[in-house]
């Protein structure tokens, strides 16, 4: 929900991402109340949670001034690499949660934890990036209609945000349970043709087990995932819980994965020892897992019944801060907001002195432009119908690239057809109102376009 520069601050000397948040106008109160969180976030230093410096508003715009990120995003890691080991998702998993502890020690609720908001950096330090800037989405949300709106990933999404009920701690770590199933399998635990369907797979279904799928890792670990993907959030184990648990190293084996740079100690894991005992949730179990109240299900029945009618409010963002080279508009002239009026003298002066580019890897940016159409579909802005053929067209190409570099014969040329395909579809769109395109999509676009054309 917003646009990522990459800056520097002339009073340090150091270099700074800088986010612009909601090109529209702000409503005093989610303003406000962004300020006050965006105060408490500054004050949360912890090495798994990217640093926020300064905060302000000018012209109608938030803005944040973030540490810069060397690095990818999950996403993009996922995208490029697939699924991980168990060792991996271990070491990923303890830093994400040890950050998350932290965070809801001082009362900050994440409330959009995805791949894409979490950065890996070569050191293999993970940083999660976004705090606070969801709950300014929730603020936004219940002013924009008096029906309500909900604010999240769809597919990391808790079942109590579904039901329109508050974040809290709980739900941030069923989002992790999702992250930390999709780092395994190399899909989420649920998955349907429309966001109605897996909202109510949320509420309702179960997720099948990883070696349901095939995926073999250590029986406690995936206990762990599947009880984070608990429906009831009491039933969830906490952040530092988990954190402790997937960290502790007499759980695992010394020998390394390859792929991943380990991370440092206490964040290093190997092998998972069976005795080992898995978190307690945060109470006592009430009721099974598999079964719902009836009354849950006619809620959630009824959640998924607004959401049809179209009060589902996205903000995936896959590009964001994604790759430690942040997605910018397609601007050649551009400054950063001044500080808030009301902030201190100190404040850091900063400038915009570089354009981020976007990756060379035509299967991450394959994955970036589904998502950017899905988003634009959800967001009304592209017909359902047309966004769905596209998608699976996006898709087909990214199998062919993948089959390309697994048997080492080139599948550029199929690539391009279907990327060829895709924009004329939707230039047809746009020129027959059944699209609308944004900066940063057309931007996407070209990038695309430019990369499978020089493969050639």
């Amino acid at each position: 929900m917003g646009e990522v520069w990459r800056a520097r601050d002339e009073v340090l000397g150091r270099p700074v991402a800088v986010k612009l948040l909601l090109a529209g106008g702000v409503d005093p109160t989610a303003a406000a109340r962004f300020h006050q969180e965006a105060q408490t976030t500054a004050r949360l230093s912890h090495p798994n949670v990217v640093a926020v410096y300064d905060f302000g508003q000018a012209d109608g715009r938030l803005y944040l001034v973030m540490e810069m990120v060397q690095g990818h995003s999950l996403a993009e890691q996922l995208a490029s690499g697939g699924p991980l080991t168990p060792r991996e998702v271990a070491a990923i998993g303890s830093q994400t949660a040890s950050g998350l502890a932290a965070a809801h020690r001082q009362g900050i609720i994440h409330r959009d934890i995805k791949p894409a908001n979490l950065l890996l950096v070569p050191d293999g330090t993970v940083k999660v990036v976004d705090f606070g800037i969801a709950r300014l989405a929730d603020d936004t949300a219940a002013a924009l209609t008096s029906a309500g709106m909900i604010v999240g990933t769809v597919s990391c999404l808790a079942p109590e945000r579904v039901l329109g009920k508050d974040a809290g701690p709980a739900s941030d770590m069923y989002a992790l349970g999702c992250v930390l199933y999709e780092l395994l399998v190399g899909h989420p635990p649920f998955r349907a043709d429309t966001p109605t369907a897996l909202l109510y797979q949320h509420v309702q279904e179960s997720p099948l087990p990883p070696h349901g799928v095939g995926v073999e890792l250590p029986v406690e670990l995936e206990q762990l995932v599947l009880s984070l993907l608990a429906k009831e959030p009491e039933n969830r184990p906490d952040a530092e819980g988990v954190a402790n648990w997937l960290s502790a190293p007499e759980r695992w084996s010394a020998t390394p994965s390859a792929g991943l740079t380990p991370p440092p100690a206490p964040g290093r894991v190997a092998a998972m020892d069976r005795t080992a005992a898995l978190p307690a949730p945060t109470t006592r179990r009430s009721r099974s897992r598999n079964r719902r109240p009836r009354t849950v299900a006619i809620s959630g029945i009824a959640a998924v019944a607004l959401v049809a009618l179209g009060f589902f409010l996205f903000q995936p963002d896959p590009t964001d801060v994604a790759s430690g080279s942040p997605v910018l508009p397609s601007a050649t002239d551009a400054s950063v907001p001044p500080p808030p009026e009301h902030g201190s003298a100190t404040a850091p002066a900063v400038t915009v002195d570089a354009l981020a580019a976007l990756s060379d890897d035509p299967g991450v940016l394959l994955s970036q432009l589904s998502q950017a159409l899905s988003d634009a579909a959800n967001q009304g802005r592209l017909d359902p119908h047309l966004a769905h053929d596209l998608e699976r067209k996006l898709s087909e190409a990214r199998d062919k690239l993948a089959e390309g570099r697994e048997k080492g014969k080139d599948k550029t040329k199929d690539v391009r057809k279907r990327v060829r395909d895709v924009r004329h579809k939707l230039a047809d769109a746009e020129k027959d109102h059944e699209f609308t395109s944004t900066a940063e999509l057309d931007r996407l676009l070209t990038h695309l376009a430019s990369v499978v054309e020089d493969d050639s």
